[in-house]
């Protein structure tokens, strides 16, 4: 029996043993009861996502607690989200930013890059641009895709720093090459701004496969205003895929855009 921890945003687990995700979730909690940190911090996932278990945010918050409490910098960082969702109990975004600090002295690039965002919009802290941009920097010089996309907007838009469109474009390719949808998004915006639509597209193909809600619904307006013929035709791939994971004002889009 072994324990996988995933370098993403949440704490992810493998079938364990070729076990299905039931039996595997008896195993964790079995481990968790033990006193396996590991296990604990997983135990805190599992019942978050209901991966094989009854989902109960209120108990992930607990378990979470108990391995953060152990030293766990991961399960301290998800407590820390619970706290700024509100899953599990109150939202409560000064506590969220409290576990984040904790967890970023440890060098977890995810809580750098979640204290960073409270830290840039004002949630739960004192709004500090110059702070975030330097855990922003932080992550991404560990490897932190959506840190990099970050740090590239701040010197498009020459946030705290003087403006500087080389050293964005530069952080947006390397945040695409990362793997994040959002910095392909951006990598693709500036090659399709450059006339390297050859380039743009397959980025952009890229950033729809791997996009969320709330991206694709922002990407699909922008690809639909575009001046290119190219990119507004895949404003509708956009809104297709909006239409499949979102509600019927995405089916709507879908249809006032194929109509337009």
């Amino acid at each position: 029996m072994s324990f996988v921890l995933r370098r993403t945003e949440e704490i992810a687990v493998d079938e364990l043993d070729g076990q299905n995700p039931r039996q595997a979730a008896r195993l964790i909690l079995a481990a968790a009861r033990d006193g396996e940190l590991e296990a604990q911090a997983l135990l805190g996932q599992i019942l978050l996502d209901g991966h094989g278990i009854e989902s109960d945010p209120t108990l992930a918050r607990t378990w979470f607690g108990i391995a953060a409490e152990r030293g766990h910098a991961m399960a301290r960082n998800m407590l820390g989200r619970c706290l700024e969702h509100g899953w599990g109990g109150a939202a409560d975004p000064a506590s969220a930013a409290s576990h984040y600090a904790i967890a970023a002295k440890a060098d977890l690039d995810w809580a750098l890059y979640n204290l960073a965002n409270l830290l840039a919009t004002g949630r739960g802290v004192e709004r500090d641009e110059a702070h975030a941009l330097a855990l922003y920097r932080r992550a991404a010089e560990m490897g932190h895709a959506k840190s990099m996309n970050l740090v590239g907007r701040f010197y498009e838009e020459g946030l705290v720093v003087p403006r500087d469109t080389g050293a964005a474009h530069r952080w947006y390719r390397r945040s695409a090459e990362a793997g994040d949808f959002r910095g392909q998004f951006s990598h693709a915006t500036v090659l399709a701004e450059a006339g390297d639509l050859d380039g743009a597209l397959p980025w952009l193909e890229r950033a729809l496969q791997g996009g969320n809600l709330n991206f694709l619904r922002i990407a699909r307006e922008q690809l639909a205003r575009s001046p290119q013929e190219a990119l507004r035709q895949l404003a509708y791939a956009y809104c297709q895929r909006a239409a499949e994971l979102g509600d019927e004002s995405d089916r709507r889009r879908m249809k006032s855009l194929r109509l337009a």
